[in-house]
């Protein structure tokens, strides 16, 4: 993306946050200033573990996942963050290295609030705090949803999961491909595609050229946490 129109990007990504506003004119003037864009091409890792956390991220345009490796060498994806959701408040909010990678699923556009500013926002404006614990709130439920689903889901129940709200907040139709849902929820392509077409069989979700298009929000959310005896009989 041109300079120009990444610093348009992230100037009005930051007037639309809903703490923005209640900043004195000087304070907003600073944080404009001070924030950083950082680009990224497909596959690329953008921020790696292991390296210091400089701030507070939000994806102005593509995707990432959030992704970490055991000693043993085994990878595993925790959480797929579309453009407009911030990521990595637990990583600033300590002082440790970064625990993860932070990987480029399509080219991709960063923000970074400074830990400076950051903590300026932390210690001073009220609103901030509210929108960070209500955030924080939200990725909690997602990691619980994440843990029930590895130990108890079929991989059907694990992509409709990874489809829903709980995930996508505010979004109907989803430009995902199944390579990249595959990504995010840790299992082959082939298997997504297996389950995408049994949810579309089932009228939940419409296949159309890489886009995954919820049809029943509801009832979506309910298959997702079906028994698995009824999951094995929808694909019967």
């Amino acid at each position: 993306m041109p300079f120009d129109e990444a610093v348009f990007s992230h100037h009005r990504f930051l007037h639309g946050q809903p703490w923005f506003a209640a900043l004195s004119a000087d304070t907003r003037t600073r944080m404009l200033e001070r924030t950083i864009t950082l680009s990224g091409r497909k596959g690329e890792v953008m921020l790696a573990a292991g390296s210091p956390v400089k701030g507070w991220y939000a994806v102005l345009s593509g995707l990432v996942k959030l992704q970490s490796t055991s000693p043993t060498g085994k990878v595993s994806a925790f959480l797929g963050v579309p453009d407009g959701e911030w990521f990595g408040e637990g990583s600033v909010l300590k002082t440790e290295p970064r625990r993860y990678d932070v990987i480029a699923l399509r080219d991709t556009l960063l923000l970074c609030l400074p830990r400076a500013q950051f903590d300026e926002l932390l210690a001073h404006c009220l609103p901030f705090n509210h929108f960070l614990v209500t955030h924080l709130n939200r990725r909690l439920g997602q990691a619980m949803t994440i843990i029930e689903a590895e130990r108890l889901r079929s991989p059907e129940q694990r992509v409709a999961l990874y489809l829903t709200r709980v995930f996508w907040q505010g979004r109907r139709r989803l430009v995902l491909s199944q390579e990249e849902l595959g990504h995010l929820v840790g299992l082959s392509r082939q298997t997504v595609n297996r389950a995408l077409k049994s949810m579309e069989q089932q009228g939940l979700v419409s296949l159309e050229f890489g886009r995954v298009a919820m049809l029943d929000e509801h009832a979506l959310a309910a298959y997702a946490v079906k028994p698995a005896g009824a999951v094995a009989a929808d694909r019967s």
